[in-house]
């Protein structure tokens, strides 16, 4: 509970910076203010994962996703760009832990505090070459989204976050636009 008052604390730290993400104003936040919250989240969703045997060794593609879940509540997603890996909380409980890909060097994905600006159950990159990007979920105006793509266990993607097929359709699921993408 302790470790979920830091995440809390990290994010209202976030949301105090004058260019934070909210569902009103759906603007990106890299300020150093929310890279500093973006750090303090991931770390506290990493030790939470400790903490309920979630964050066990993961294969490249591999996931743990709760049975056991708050029916409603918000939707956030931590990604660690150090550890390749994703969290999601509902409700302030974490839900899902999976591996990811981000951005390659020279395509880094963006840390900071993002909102998903839009939603599409299948999407097609205009930037590369019509790549599909099922379940993509945008987060800023340039194209950086979380989707679903190939997990090869390191970054490889032109910038955004791509997800286990099967994990991504559960993430579309839950999200809403205006959710929070917390990248560190």
């Amino acid at each position: 509970m302790k470790r979920l008052a830091v995440f809390a604390a990290a994010i209202a730290v976030a949301v105090a910076s004058p260019c934070a993400a909210t569902s009103s104003t759906l603007a990106p936040d890299e300020s150093p203010a929310a890279l500093m919250a973006a750090s303090a989240a991931v770390a506290t969703a990493r030790d939470h994962a400790e903490e309920i045997g979630a964050n066990r060794p993961l294969k490249p593609g591999g996931y743990w996703w709760s049975s056991d879940m708050p029916a409603d509540g918000d939707t956030e997603v931590v990604v660690s760009l150090e550890d390749q890996r994703a969290y999601v909380y509902r409700a302030g409980e974490l839900i899902g832990v999976t591996t990811i890909s981000s951005g390659k060097p020279g395509k880094d994905t963006p840390p900071g505090i993002f909102p998903i600006l839009e939603k599409k159950k299948m999407h097609r990159s205009r930037k590369y070459d019509d790549a599909p990007m099922p379940f993509m979920q945008r987060i800023d105006q340039y194209g950086i989204a979380l989707h679903a793509g190939h997990i090869p266990g390191e970054p490889a993607s032109h910038g955004c976050v791509r997800l286990p097929a099967a994990f991504a359709a559960k993430l579309f699921n839950m999200t809403k636009v205006g959710d929070r993408v917390v990248i560190g």
